[in-house]
């Protein structure tokens, strides 16, 4: 017996039970239409109709299979009627489908009116029926025999003519006006019309299995889910542009609120000079401040435009009071200190942004307690307000204020390190550390650059009263060229430019003693293209004539009225070498500083004379040791008797390491140090490593480091192992001011270390200031290594112990 043969037998055996299913279903199938609110009247009713006759279908041919063969005077008519609802609810089956896409092409196609060819389908149906009733009377499409059994009459094959003609009416419309209807409705349609179809041909050729019908029913299922589907991606469409809409409005609220504000603060700050943009720059760094804290995205926007508003209150500051440059009186303190109250007044009115007004209420809350309105203490301070204070420090302390000049970054950290923990919250001093460290470009991007902003022209009249910023001279060969030519009394007496040789924090040029004193600057000399020099503060500086080619154009360098110069500078350690050239001179000058710890630049500047495209050029080749005449022996710190290790002396930042020391159970490292001349700044002094490596030295091969910490309380750890890093400061500190002068002086210190499984703890106190940190290992079994390197610091007498 074959496979079919097979089905076959068990859809014969098991069809009466499959027709009360479906039959059910479809009733049920009716109910949930009945009971659907999204289709339109008209589609409702066709669908219902195609529901109910396919019930009514599948109930009745169950019946005339039930009753076949029975004798009795019940079964005699249970058959006849039986039959005759199966043909006709076939095909009203049909004309319930005729009427669904009717209304699917009218309401979904767009088309104006019921297209013709399914007018024609309609008077097909009408002439089906009128056949079948002429049928029942003359036994053109079947009989009945003398068991009561249904028997094929000649005129079988034309019962099935006029559904099958119907159908194809159909199907021709849905490929003709299918186009302009749901995909997937279009697809359920195909179904309901062809698979019936299939399955007719196959029962004429399967006499006593129900094919049509229970594939006509099938369908009729199959294109109320599909309707139901269609249905549920038209609302979930319907909710996403409900949604794009609220959230584009949202957007619009919140660029027209964004402008507004923006617009209001920048009118706020246009009152001072010296505060022009803060709020917008405030905003900005408060923001990032809050984005690496790990806050979300909508606690990230809350503090932007609080901090955006949280000066507002200066609308009740006087202009003479935020003009004014020179100390307030006691007085004019308490007027400013209503600056957090009136910001509150005026933006808790907002209902809906309540944030705002904390922002502008609580930003001049220090942490230790000492700030104002109400004096309050550490995590008493909402969030907001604590990082917007540190954020408003910085940016009042970079651009300068009515009586404060403009501080260089590396000052600010310093303030901001140094009142961590006592005005602002350590946790988002630390972040804004980072940022300062790591992130130049952004607040670079975010800062008015000002006068010293780099330009690659300059008029010079008299002498210095035009210079350029300070290109750095480091170990890798920098390259300048640019173009000078006489400009106003230049043109009939003296014009020439020239260079400034010196050392700031900012890299500019100063002449005041307050911004001297502020970034620190020391010129060291100036020089000029003819061989003449002025050594101001350099230990030695020697020139001579240096026959040489900075290019290979060995003709005058020079272009109408221009004439070109080139510097060519590179510094090793504590000496600076430039060569200097415009076509008639060639020179080489040569710097001893004051010690290795020194930066370098050249300021360009001249007298009476036009300079204009300035280029410079760093090559990628270093410096090695005997390239630079040495003029001067180099200055060492370190010449002292030696411990375990030998000594080292740290001029730069993590310039020089001592030899790797291999962790122990319980260890203790004891050493002599002393920051440098040249150190001012409280992180310069000695830092502890912890690293792995499988030779045991730094930067060997599979190199980890592990922490990094210094004495004065700053972690520079990473992501290799996990770090809990702490920073007490005791009651006795007499400030950093003093450890500063206590460093330099130099001290004894000891750092205790102890390792448990993958555990290490370190810890050191001095002057008041303790650290403590634990370093939890990935593996347990790495092996860890100990290093001291710092910042323009010298460190001696290392004993292990």
């Amino acid at each position: 017996m074959s496979v079919n043969q097979t089905l076959i037998e068990i859809l014969i055996k098991h069809q009466l039970n499959i027709m009360l299913s479906m039959g059910s279903i479809c009733f049920i199938t009716a109910i949930f239409v009945y009971f659907t609110t999204s289709l339109s009247k008209e589609r409702k009713k066709a669908l219902m109709l195609v529901e109910i006759f396919s019930m009514l279908l599948l109930l009745c041919d169950r019946m005339a299979y039930i009753y076949r063969g029975d004798v009795s005077e019940k079964g005699y008519w249970m058959v006849r009627i039986s039959n005759f609802m199966v043909y006709l609810m076939s095909l009203s089956n049909l004309y319930g489908f005729n009427k669904y896409i009717s209304d699917l092409f009218i309401n979904e196609g767009g088309l104006k009116e019921i297209p013709k060819r399914l007018r024609v389908a309609e008077i097909m149906y009408l002439a089906g029926v009128i056949m079948l009733l002429i049928a029942q009377f003359t036994g053109f499409y079947y009989t009945f025999d003398e068991t009561n059994h249904y028997r094929r009459s000649s005129g079988f094959l034309v019962c099935y003519m006029i559904p099958l003609i119907i159908v194809f009416i159909q199907l021709s419309a849905i490929i003709r006006y299918g186009k302009k209807i749901d995909k997937y409705i279009r697809i359920s349609l195909f179904m309901f019309t062809i698979i019936p179809l299939i399955a007719t041909i196959v029962q004429i050729f399967m006499y006593g299995v129900s094919l049509t019908n229970m594939a006509s029913v099938g369908m009729s299922v199959i294109l109320y889910l599909f309707a139901l589907s269609d249905l549920n991606r038209r609302v979930d469409r319907a909710n996403r542009i409900e949604i794009d809409y609220l959230k584009e409005e949202q957007k619009v609220t919140y660029r027209l609120f964004d402008q507004v504000a923006k617009a209001f603060v920048n009118a706020i700050d246009a009152r001072d000079v010296y505060s022009q943009g803060h709020s917008l720059r405030v905003a900005r760094y408060s923001r990032e401040i809050a984005r690496k804290q790990g806050l979300s995205e909508k606690e990230c926007q809350e503090v932007y435009y609080s901090a955006l508003l949280h000066d507002v209150g200066k609308l009740s500051i006087p202009d003479s009071l935020l003009e004014k440059e020179e100390d307030l009186t006691e007085e004019e303190k308490e007027i400013v200190r209503h600056n957090p109250i009136v910001g509150n007044q005026i933006l808790s009115d907002i209902k809906e942004f309540p944030y705002l007004a904390t922002g502008a209420h609580y930003y001049k809350e220090k942490y230790d307690g000492s700030g104002y309105p109400e004096g309050l203490k550490g995590e008493e301070i909402p969030y907001i307000a604590r990082i917007i204070s540190v954020a408003d420090a910085y940016d009042s302390m970079i651009q300068g204020t009515g009586w404060r000049n403009p501080m260089p970054d590396i000052m600010v950290r310093e303030e901001l390190i140094k009142e961590s923990g006592k005005k602002y919250d350590p946790d988002y001093v630390g972040i804004m550390v980072d940022l300062i460290d790591n992130e130049k470009e952004f607040l670079l991007g975010n800062q008015e650059t000002g006068e010293f902003s780099w330009k690659n022209e300059m008029q010079c009249f008299e002498y210095r009263t035009s210079i350029s910023r300070g290109i750095k001279i480091t170990s890798k060969t920098v390259k300048i060229s640019f173009k000078s030519k006489p400009e106003g009394k230049g043109k009939k007496e003296f014009s020439v430019p020239s260079l400034i040789f010196f050392d700031s924090f900012d890299a500019c040029v100063h002449d005041t003693e307050k911004t001297v004193e502020l970034n620190q600057y020391l010129e060291y000399g100036e020089l000029w293209f003819d061989g003449h020099i002025v050594n101001t503060s350099a230990r030695d500086m020697i020139i001579k004539e240096w026959v040489g080619d900075l290019n290979e154009n060995t003709e005058e360098p020079k272009e109408e009225d221009n004439t070109i110069y080139e510097i060519e500078a590179v510094k090793f350690r504590d000496h600076v070498r430039i060569r200097l050239h415009n076509g008639n001179n060639r020179f080489e000058v040569t710097a001893a500083l004051p010690d290795n710890s020194r930066w370098a630049y050249l300021g360009i500047t001249g007298e009476y004379c036009y300079i204009s495209d300035i280029e410079i050029n760093e090559t990628d080749e270093e410096i090695k040791e005997g390239d630079i005449q040495r003029i001067k022996e180099e200055i060492s710190y370190i010449d002292h008797l030696e411990g375990d290790i030998p000594n080292v002396q740290i001029d730069g930042t993590f310039s020089a390491f001592t030899e790797g020391v291999p962790l122990t159970e319980d260890m203790r490292i004891s050493f002599h140090t002393m920051s440098l001349p040249t150190a001012n700044l409280v992180w310069h002094c000695p830092y502890i490593l912890l690293y792995s490596s499988k030779d045991g030295k730094i930067n060997g091969p599979d190199y980890e480091k592990l922490a990094l910490f210094s004495l004065n309380g700053e972690s520079k750890n990473n992501d290799t192992a996990q770090n809990k890093f702490e920073t007490d400061i005791s009651e006795n500190f007499e400030g950093w001011d003093s450890w500063k002068i206590k460093n330099k002086k130099g001290f004894n210190c000891t750092v205790l270390f102890s390792r448990s499984g993958n555990k290490i703890n370190v810890s050191s106190q001095n002057f008041g200031v303790s650290i403590h940190n634990i370093t939890t290992l990935n593996n347990r079994k790495k092996m860890v290594y100990v290093a001291l390197t710092g910042e323009q610091c010298a460190i001696t007498n290392i004993m292990v112990m």
